[in-house]
């Protein structure tokens, strides 16, 4: 695989749940749990289930920093 961003993460799928037309992805990457917000669709193209190793790409312009 090749792509542009810098940051790719690998982990193991820990949990899926659908919505009406999204899903939230959760990958444990080394105890630190990442969360994906991607379509059903791409859900099913990329036959994703739990217990399978995926990666979180992650791609961002900014960084935002905040305290308490």
């Amino acid at each position: 695989m090749k792509i542009s961003a810098r940051n790719i993460l690998k982990g193991t799928i820990v949990e899926i749940v659908k919505g009406a037309t999204t899903s939230h992805v959760r990958i444990d990457i080394g105890g630190v749990v990442v969360t994906a917000s991607i379509t059903n669709e791409a859900v099913a193209d990329l036959k994703l289930e739990k217990g399978k190793q995926a990666y979180a790409v992650i791609k961002a312009s900014d960084v935002m920093v905040g305290i308490d």
